[in-house]
């Protein structure tokens, strides 16, 4: 049995990989000099920093969307990553692009999101807003907490100790643009971030079904029928319609049509779901619990964690935000709890 080495794998690239590909080779490098691996490319090592970090670890304790959900089928965070990485690898093999640097960037997407979802990123911008004296964001663009800037710090300036996980600059790129107005560098990072939408669309619906607020039949007629009746039909549409749309135009993007009616699902949940009263009476909770929160450690430094401190620069609110935004949603709920509930343990 031979063996397969790094520099073995890399020249395999050359003959498997499309010209328009990222080649490990040809990294631009990691902030700080590293040795090569023995037996892996510098995009499959980033790939295995990022899953063994504790940020990675504690995304299975953060919800996606449903906060309070019973039963153990709703997605959380940690299941949407790799929904996202599954969808992903699929559009980059097909395109004949790095599977490695998709899955990386993939896997350190949302490193950066607070507990309780998209909630907890609102209340961290707005608590920053308000303790530096200025009016809460109209925008997510002009938010003061994104949850990609945060991904990057994770990877850049918190895990390690403080050291960061020196990740090769395509990796660091994808992640800081897996949204918002920036476009990624790389061809695989733009098929993340196209992978990312693909993914909570679909499985924010199949969620809305499971908890009783939608039903199939009720979502657009224009889209159900252009997409597909089902979950997994959806899904298969949207990807060969990527494929084939971002082969041709030697980018990556997916038809006027298909992409429409993407959005339009899009906007669907964000009326019927996001918006709907069984949800923002769940986030309007979250909203509350992080904001006192965030006002407690502001008002009782010595109550943040010395590791988030010593990170911070001398930034204090800088120290609150890194340490609530990795919080997990049970360790919020705890914290909370033993800061603003009355135990009802008594002495005798």
């Amino acid at each position: 049995m031979a063996i397969v080495y790094r520099e073995d794998q890399e020249l395999a690239e050359r003959s498997r990989l499309s010209p328009s590909a990222a080649f490990a080779d040809e990294s631009e490098g990691r902030e700080r000099s590293s040795n090569f691996d023995l037996l892996r490319t510098d995009y499959q090592r980033d790939r295995d920093k990022i899953l063994h970090t504790k940020s990675f670890r504690r995304l299975s304790h953060k919800t996606q969307v449903f906060l309070a959900a019973e039963g153990d089928h709703f997605r959380t965070r940690l299941t949407h990553t790799l929904e996202v990485s599954q969808i992903a690898r699929t559009i980059a093999r097909a395109l004949g692009l790095n599977e490695d640097l998709t899955e990386a960037i993939s896997l350190g997407h949302d490193l950066g999101h607070t507990p309780f979802g998209h909630t907890g990123e609102a209340a961290l911008s707005a608590c920053l807003a308000r303790a530096q004296g200025m009016e809460p964001p109209a925008t997510q663009e002009d938010a003061l907490y994104q949850h990609n800037v945060q991904s990057l710090r994770v990877v850049e300036a918190i895990e390690n100790g403080g050291a960061g996980l020196n990740l090769t600059a395509e990796v660091r790129d994808g992640i800081l643009h897996h949204t918002g107005g920036g476009r990624a560098e790389t061809l695989e990072g733009r098929v993340v971030a196209l992978a990312d939408r693909i993914a909570y669309v679909n499985h924010d619906i199949d969620d809305a079904i499971r908890a009783g607020l939608l039903s199939e039949e009720a979502l657009p007629e224009g889209a159900r029928s252009l997409l597909g009746a089902d979950h997994s039909s959806r899904i298969q549409t949207l990807v060969e319609d990527a494929v084939a749309t971002s082969a041709e135009a030697d980018d990556v993007r997916m038809s006027e049509p298909v992409y429409g009616a993407m959005m339009e699902l899009r906007a669907f949940l964000f009326d019927e779901v996001y918006r709907s009263e069984p949800v923002v009476e769940q986030t309007d909770k979250a909203s509350r619990l992080l904001t006192a929160l965030f006002e407690h450690y502001a008002a009782h430094m010595d109550e943040v964690p010395a590791e988030y401190r010593a990170l911070s620069g001398g930034d204090d609110l800088r120290a609150v935000t890194d340490y609530i935004a990795g919080m997990t949603d049970r360790y919020a709920t705890y914290q909370f709890n033993r800061i603003f509930v009355p135990s009802t343990h008594h002495g005798s």
